[in-house]
């Protein structure tokens, strides 16, 4: 369990360095940023909106099966632990928006833009919410147009981040579940992903860095926790004799 919560804490610190830095510096989200970046911040956000947060899943899920090659009773209890985790994230994050009702920062900057009540906005229905996104920015030719359409699909609250949830238990997971078996890269190419995640909610207008925060704590609590139960009632995370030589192999290459 020490180990595991040692790495899991090394990646949480590792992730919360952007979000913290933005932060301290007082950064503050305005809609002037634009071009092919954005967009792309845009795909990255894509990877976890649903439905293709679903297909991320799929992907990582059968990725970690096939770097830790347990046999077919592991396997499946690993899949459990894993989506477990990050469910339990999704339903936290549910249950906390509903407490908090912080509104995102694209909807106070449609208050000041546009006059409307930040109140009256969430007192709506989801449908509701986006007919009035739609209806205030028909007209605006500076935003563009996935933007606008990415404003009404997401009209929940901010705090915490369910986008930034998602992302940072993946990548807290392999770092917990695959470390020891040195796939460097693949923890590399996670860590990454899951901080233009991040990234991708402050630029567009969607959370506050305190929104990324907490999400990140959250998901080092539940990743913990899904890390040590995997351990211990699917088999050792550490490297059995006959890949010992792969991955000496692996590590040479880097």
């Amino acid at each position: 369990m020490v180990k595991i919560a040692q790495r899991t804490t090394l990646g949480m610190l590792l992730l919360l360095i952007m979000p913290v830095g933005v932060w301290i510096s007082g950064w503050q989200w305005q809609p002037d940023q634009s071009g092919a970046f954005l967009r792309v911040l845009f795909w990255m956000t894509e990877t976890v909106t649903s439905p293709w947060g679903t297909l991320t899943s799929i992907i990582l899920s059968a990725w970690v099966l096939w770097c830790l090659r347990f046999r077919f009773k592991p396997a499946l209890l690993l899949i459990i632990f894993m989506n477990g985790a990050i469910l339990a994230g999704q339903y936290t994050k549910s249950f906390i928006k509903e407490q908090v009702q912080e509104p995102r920062p694209y909807v106070v900057w449609l208050e000041k833009r546009h006059g409307i009540s930040e109140t009256q906005f969430y007192q709506l229905n989801r449908q509701g919410r986006s007919e009035m996104v739609s209806t205030l920015l028909v007209n605006d030719t500076q935003l563009p147009t996935w933007l606008k359409r990415h404003w009404a699909f997401e009209t929940g609250f901010a705090f915490p981040s369910g986008h930034t949830l998602f992302a940072a238990s993946w990548s807290l997971l392999v770092i917990g579940l695959l470390w020891p078996r040195r796939r460097i890269i693949t923890v590399l190419v996670l860590f990454a992903w899951a901080t233009m995640v991040m990234g991708s909610r402050l630029l567009l207008g969607m959370h506050w860095p305190r929104d990324l925060v907490a999400a990140t704590l959250i998901s080092w609590v539940l990743v913990t926790c899904a890390t040590w139960l995997a351990q211990r009632f699917c088999g050792p995370l550490t490297v059995p004799r006959d890949e010992q030589q792969e991955i000496a192999q692996r590590d040479d290459a880097l």
